[in-house]
């Protein structure tokens, strides 16, 4: 696996060669302009109540079905990075902070028992039917935990057949009614995609667990905007470059506690950023990502284009700071784009071996 993704990386690589000179480079990063700037204040974060959870579990549920779909689709450029996952993610009132327990109750109707908060799209999960708002009475024979530690009881009754079995049976009650359904369990890239609590715009990873503020979730408003920062991480993650770049244990600090309800800091600095060859490697492997993922290639370069001239590098806080070789970046994409479609189409075209 080594070597084919060397490999693909060499292929991808020349794609990604400026194509042209440097002064047109600036005019692609420039032709924005005439957009207004983006100021930090554009990030409506709700702060408290029903609002601030609501927007919460939306982001949660948003980032879960974009990320799994890459997850899903791209096992074959993640060899060293395998799981398996259930496809569906539960929470009762205890899953949120103390102060918020109640908050949870009555905004999300959430109890005791662990309740289904989100199936992800094409994993098993969905395809036995397990649907949202369904509550977990058994899993595999053992009754489904419940109350303050139900999340972590859950995760210690399933981690063994996650491991080993193909699939998990649990009962579900629905609308008064009890359901039992056998879940296939989904093979998957084995990153973790985190949702951090800052208003920063930027996105990164330790190598294991892909961090994605709020701020960036709010700035990529579409789901294939999302999905373009998701495979970049996942794609540096893939070529080992957090290690490279001396970022890992500085990243899984700062993910530690951006995933913390509140955190104790929303700073995201102290990284250091990509290099321009591995942004250029990272660039061409995601590109891949997202086309094995069903995602367009056709607007990566305009958001890109956006990120650069929205978030210079010298807003050390957000995403630009850590990936600065912007313009040789953007200048590279449009050609880059063709070459990977090209290379989807062969792809497609062999016989299946499946």
């Amino acid at each position: 696996m080594l070597n084919r993704l060397k490999n693909l990386t060499e292929t991808l690589r020349s794609a990604l060669r400026p194509a042209v000179a440097g002064a047109v480079a600036a005019a692609l990063l420039c032709s924005c302009a005439t957009e207004s700037a983006w100021n930090d204040s554009d990030i409506a974060l709700e702060t408290e109540g029903p609002a601030k959870l609501k927007q919460l579990v939306e982001m949660q549920d948003r980032l879960e079905d974009v990320s799994g779909r890459l997850l899903i689709k791209n096992t074959d450029l993640c060899q060293r990075h395998l799981r398996n996952i259930l496809g569906f993610s539960v929470a009762n009132k205890y899953s949120f902070s103390a102060s918020n327990a109640a908050l949870a109750e009555s905004t999300l109707g959430l109890g005791d028992r662990l309740q289904v908060m989100n199936v992800i799209p094409g994993t098993g999960a969905e395809r036995a039917g397990l649907r949202r708002g369904d509550i977990l009475l058994n899993i595999n024979g053992h009754a489904a935990p419940m109350g303050s530690n139900a999340e972590h009881a859950a995760v210690q009754l399933l981690s063994s057949a996650v491991a080993n079995d193909p699939s998990i049976k649990v009962t579900v009650s629905r609308s008064g009614s009890k359901y039992t359904l056998t879940i296939p369990l989904t093979l998957s890239c084995g990153f973790h995609v985190e949702l951090g609590q800052s208003p920063s715009v930027t996105a990164f990873s330790d190598g294991n667990r892909i961090m994605v503020t709020q701020g960036m979730m709010f700035y990529a408003k579409s789901d294939e905007s999302l999905a373009y920062v998701i495979s970049k991480e996942m794609a540096h993650s893939v070529l080992n470059h957090p290690r490279l770049s001396g970022n890992t244990s500085r990243a899984k600090l700062l993910i530690d506690n951006l995933i913390q309800t509140p955190p104790k800091s929303t700073d995201t600095t102290g990284l250091k950023p990509m290099t321009k060859r591995f942004d250029i490697d990272a660039d061409s492997v995601s590109l891949a990502m997202l086309a094995r993922g069903g995602y367009s290639l056709d607007g990566t370069t305009r958001f890109w284009r956006n990120m650069a001239y929205h978030f210079p590098a010298s807003r050390k806080k957000h995403y630009t700071s850590l990936h600065p070789e912007a313009s040789a970046r953007v200048n590279a994409l449009p050609q880059s784009i063709n070459r990977i479609k090209a290379i989807e189409r062969r792809r497609k075209a062999l016989p299946s071996t499946r």
